[in-house]
C-alpha cells in the first residue's frame, strides 16, 4: 500500500503522523511510505532522516494528498485538506466528530474511509490510541494550570504547592480517567490540595489506595461537583464518553459563583468541554475571560511537547497501522473488533453511534459495510 504523511497544518501543531521508525517498519513490510517534505522538521526529524528510514518525499501538501492509498495524520483534516479526500481512500488519524458537524458533512461527502484514533478499543476495554495523548494533555494541564494561576497570566496569584506557613492551592479534577490520574499525579507532586472526581467507586478506591490521605476522592452528584468547583483554585475537566461529546458537568451559573482570578482547564474541549463556558482556544492565544474565571480551553494541548507526543502516539498507533496497510481496511475490522470499533465514516455513512445520535443522523452498523 501506498501510505502519505502530509504536514499538519492546525495552528501550533508540529506533531507528525510517522516517525522515521515507524517509516522503516511499514518500508520493511513492503509498503511505499511518502512524507511530506518538512513535515517532522520543527521537531527535529528532518527530511534526511526519513529518507534514511526509505521514505519518498512529497514536495508539497497537494503531492502528498495524491500519493497516498491511506493518509495518516495526527490531528482532525481541516476544510482544505476534506476537500483533497477521494472516495475511498484510507484516513488514519484523530477526528473528534461528535462536536463538530461540518467536519461530518466533509468526511461523508468525500467518500473517503476514515478511521479514528479516538474510538479505536483495548482488550481490557479502554481506549489505546487516546491514552499517550490524553496522558501528556492530563500533565499538561497542570502546567498550564499553574501558570495561568500567576498573576501576570489573569489568575489571582496563587502558588500551586504554597509554600510553609501559606496555605497550597486547592486542585479540583473531574474524571479519574487516563487524563484525571495523570493531573493528578502532577497536582499531588507539586504539593497542592487535591480533589478527585469520578463515578466509578472501584476507580476512586485505587486512587485512594495509591495517594491516600493525599488526596480527596468523591463520587460524582451534581451537589459534589458544585461544591468542589466553587472551593477550587484550580478546576481540570477530564471526563470523556467515548465518541461522544463531553457531559456540560459545570453550568454558567457555578462558574459564575467561582473564585474571581480562579483558573479552568478544558482537557475535555477535543469533544466540545465539560463547563458550560468553554470554547476551543488556541496556542496563540490559549486563554479568555468568563465571569472573571480564567479558561484555558487548547484543542491540541499536546502539540506544545510535540516532540515527546509525536513519539507516545506512534508507539500505539503503529500495530493498527500495518494491519491496515497489510490487509487493506475491509479484512483489517473484520478481524480486529477493537480496530472495528474506531470506524467513524466509511463511504458515505456515518458508521459511529454516539456521532450520528448527537448529531441527529442515520447510523449505519460497520457489520453492514463488512458484508
Amino acid at each position: 500500500m501506498r501510505i502519505a504523511v502530509p504536514q499538519e497544518i492546525k495552528n501550533h501543531e508540529y506533531r507528525v503522523g510517522l516517525t522515521p521508525a515507524a517509516v522503516h517498519e511499514l518500508v520493511a513490510h513492503g509498503h511505499e511510505v511518502w512524507v511530506q517534505t518538512g513535515a517532522g522538521a520543527a521537531i527535529g526529524l528532518d527530511d534526511a532522516q526519513y529518507l534514511a528510514a526509505g521514505a519518498r518525499l512529497a514536495a508539497d501538501a497537494a503531492e502528498a494528498w495524491s500519493r497516498g492509498d491511506m493518509i495518516v495524520k495526527v490531528k482532525e483534516p481541516q476544510p482544505q485538506e476534506i476537500a483533497m479526500l477521494r472516495e475511498g481512500q484510507l484516513l488514519y488519524t484523530y477526528l473528534h466528530l461528535a462536536p463538530d458537524p461540518e467536519q461530518t458533512a466533509g468526511l461523508l461527502a468525500s467518500g473517503a474511509v476514515c478511521v479514528a484514533y479516538e474510538t479505536v478499543t483495548g482488550p481490557g476495554g479502554g481506549l489505546p490510541l487516546l491514552a499517550p495523548m490524553s496522558e501528556v494533555a492530563g500533565r499538561m494541564a497542570v502546567q498550564a494550570g499553574a501558570a495561568h494561576l500567576e498573576k501576570s497570566h489573569g489568575g489571582m496569584g496563587i502558588l500551586l504547592g504554597g509554600v510553609p506557613g501559606v496555605a497550597p492551592a486547592q486542585v479540583t479534577i473531574l474524571g479519574a480517567g487516563v487524563v484525571g490520574t495523570n493531573a493528578l499525579q502532577m497536582a499531588v507532586g507539586l504539593g497542592a490540595r487535591v480533589t478527585v472526581i469520578d463515578r466509578n467507586v472501584d476507580r476512586l478506591r485505587q486512587l485512594d489506595l495509591v495517594f491516600g490521605n493525599r488526596i480527596t476522592t468523591l463520587f460524582s452528584t451534581a451537589k459534589a461537583v458544585e461544591a468542589a468547583v466553587l472551593a477550587a483554585d484550580l478546576v481540570i475537566g477530564g471526563v470523556l464518553i467515548p465518541g461522544a461529546s463531553a457531559p456540560r458537568l459545570v453550568t454558567r451559573e457555578m462558574v459564575s459563583r467561582m473564585k474571581r482570578g480562579a483558573v479552568v482547564v478544558d482537557v475535555a474541549i477535543d469533544q466540545g468541554g465539560c463547563f458550560e463556558t468553554s470554547h476551543a482556544t488556541t496556542h496563540d492565544e490559549p486563554t479568555y475571560v468568563a465571569d472573571g474565571v480564567v479558561h484555558y480551553c487548547v484543542a491540541n494541548m499536546p502539540g506544545a511537547v510535540a516532540r515527546t507526543s509525536t513519539f507516545a502516539l506512534g508507539n500505539a498507533t503503529l500495530a493498527h497501522a500495518l494491519a491496515l496497510a497489510g490487509k487493506g481496511w475491509r479484512a483489517a475490522l473484520r478481524d480486529d473488533p477493537h480496530l472495528r470499533a474506531g470506524l467513524n465514516v466509511a463511504l458515505g455513512k456515518l458508521t459511529c453511534e454516539p456521532v450520528a445520535l448527537q448529531q441527529g443522523m442515520r447510523h449505519t452498523p460497520v457489520d453492514q459495510l463488512l458484508d
